[in-house]
């Protein structure tokens, strides 16, 4: 009876390898939280700032807009270590290789996103012309870089979602793809979309909607990385 009692209170424990891939995870699981919040917070506060009109990454234009660029570089680097964590998590099989890499590849686009800014537009910052204005080198660079990002992260939800389909888990193997399609939908929409408020509001969706499934893929993954009782 006491032995087992003892056993009972001894709390789980993490090798070292388990202890890094569950931290790395954890990245992961923030990142887009962050992002979503700082952005938010910004964009309810901004002189100027409409949040029917204006993406997020117009944020980065202005007095306040190193704000955005480390909101960019920060969530980047923890995707970054998300997608570490995934490489360790999955070890071997389908999707172990890729989604990794594909993960990786969005950091790596946040990175460029947050690098080369978007130009102001619309009238914001406040006392820019309304209209779409000049497209600058950066600008096209900053779309390029988020363009590839987003892609990344569009196929890595479908090549996923085939290895929980193999897996038998049917809620993920139809949430992973269906998260794919309407980020790609929205992303679609707000590019061809000539800065109309409802294609902007639909990016949006998309991209809280894509944020959200990384950080629920990573948080799937570091629950089932479960520490081992001692």
């Amino acid at each position: 009876m006491t032995q087992q009692m003892t056993r009972t209170a001894t709390p789980a424990t993490c090798d070292p390898r388990t202890s890094v891939t569950r931290s790395l995870l954890g990245y992961g699981v923030i990142a887009g939280p962050v992002y979503i919040t700082v952005s938010l917070a910004q964009a309810l506060t901004r002189d100027g700032f409409d949040l029917a009109r204006h993406p997020w990454s117009m944020l980065a234009n202005g007095d306040l807009g190193w704000i955005q660029i480390a909101n960019f570089l920060v969530v980047a680097l923890a995707t970054l270590a998300g997608a570490a964590g995934l490489r360790r998590a999955l070890a071997s099989g389908r999707g172990a290789t890729w989604v990794p890499r594909l993960v990786g590849g969005h950091g790596v686009g946040m990175i460029g996103a947050g690098i080369f800014r978007a130009d102001p537009a619309m009238g914001f910052p406040v006392g820019t012309p309304d209209g779409p204005g000049a497209v600058s080198w950066h600008g096209t660079l900053h779309f390029t870089c988020a363009a590839v990002g987003f892609l990344c992260l569009i196929v890595a939800c479908f090549v996923i979602g085939r290895r929980f389909a193999a897996e038998g888990r049917t809620g993920w193997a139809v949430y992973s793809p269906a998260a794919g399609v309407l980020f790609f939908g929205s992303f679609a929409v707000v590019a061809t979309g000539a800065g109309a408020a409802w294609a902007n509001l639909v990016f949006i969706t998309g991209v809280v909607v894509a944020l959200t499934w990384l950080s629920a893929l990573s948080l799937h993954f570091y629950r089932r990385t479960a520490p081992v009782d001692a």
